[in-house]
């Protein structure tokens, strides 16, 4: 069911049950984060390993105090310019948090979203979501309503519908499980924004085959539709029946652009819902011009070179 009711929302997630949520992200599977058996019902509708930890999403910044053990200076002053938004930080957890939500590891993974409904409901609730996108683990994340509907029906109480994701794709993780800051996911804050705050360059990790944070493993965000990936700026190819070339902006021979004004942002913002759109059964190959190696147009082809991949 697909409702706006927050109260709804409220009541479901209070009787420990699952709820699709919006956020300028993408749409999370939500559930109370301090219960493992409601935590355990989001691995279990999504069919997510026991070993990807899930994010922590809270709705004001005092609840940070109960559920983390150390907040270096540098993790405050990301927290102080980009939350509510699409980053998350990674601290040494406390143990309010169940081993259950960070796979056993004794680090979590924080964020405020900014959705306005979401930061709603979270400052609704007594406790904090863990919420990981509501998709089946590995497939294209969602960005409507509709698509968690559509993949994850009789699996959760409800759908929050909050409108179109406006950011289009995860957020940026950012890890101080050593101390010092190190990416290990690329998103909506770009390493540009990130550099310009704490003055100095983050080194990344972005795969592991045991992640640490969410979205590291080589294959994800994957259609069931073969993906070849061109480089940016190239011609569009000869194409066999059933194929289909997406470029990165909008071309007289094709139908679809990954952005419709040649920006990364309008890229990021379409991914997600024109993989879905263009993954229909029999398909032939989908070819698709990546985008611009700068600001979200890293994270843009991070989510595309995992779509891409296969094992």
């Amino acid at each position: 069911m697909i409702s706006s009711d927050l109260h709804e929302a409220v009541r479901q997630l209070r009787a420990g049950k699952l709820v699709g949520i919006p956020t300028e992200t993408v749409y999370g599977l939500a559930a109370n984060a301090l219960d493992p058996e409601a935590v355990a019902g989001i691995f279990e509708a999504k069919n997510r390993p026991s070993f990807d930890p899930l994010i922590v999403h809270i709705g004001q910044m005092a609840e940070i105090s109960r559920l983390v053990t150390d907040v270096p200076v540098q993790a405050r002053q990301l927290m102080d310019n980009f939350w509510p938004g699409p980053l998350t930080i990674i601290l040494p957890k406390s143990e309010l948090i169940p081993d259950i939500v960070t796979s056993g590891l004794p680090h979590v993974g924080i964020r405020m979203p900014k959705h306005p409904l979401t930061l709603r409901l979270l400052q609704s609730l007594p406790f904090p979501l863990a919420a990981p996108s509501a998709n089946p683990f590995g497939y294209v994340s969602p960005t409507t309503a509709q698509h968690v509907l559509d993949q994850l029906e009789g699996k959760l109480a409800l759908v929050l519908d909050g409108g179109p994701s406006q950011v289009g794709i995860e957020s940026t993780i950012v890890s101080f499980a050593e101390g010092t800051p190190k990416v290990l996911r690329l998103g909506g804050i770009s390493m540009e924004d990130l550099t310009s705050v704490l003055g100095e360059s983050i080194p990344s990790t972005l795969s592991q085959s045991q992640p640490a944070a969410p979205g590291q493993l080589d294959s994800h965000y994957a259609p069931h539709r073969t993906i070849a990936l061109l480089p940016h700026g190239a011609s569009a190819p000869s194409l066999n029946k059933g194929e289909v070339w997406i470029p990165f902006a909008p071309q007289a021979e094709s139908k679809d652009s990954l952005s419709l004004d040649g920006t990364n942002t309008s890229a990021a913002q379409r991914l997600f819902a024109l993989l879905r759109k263009l993954d229909y059964p029999e398909a032939g190959k989908m070819y698709v011009e990546m985008a611009p190696e700068s600001g979200l147009g890293r994270a843009v082809n991070d989510r595309l070179m995992r779509a891409a991949h296969r094992a």
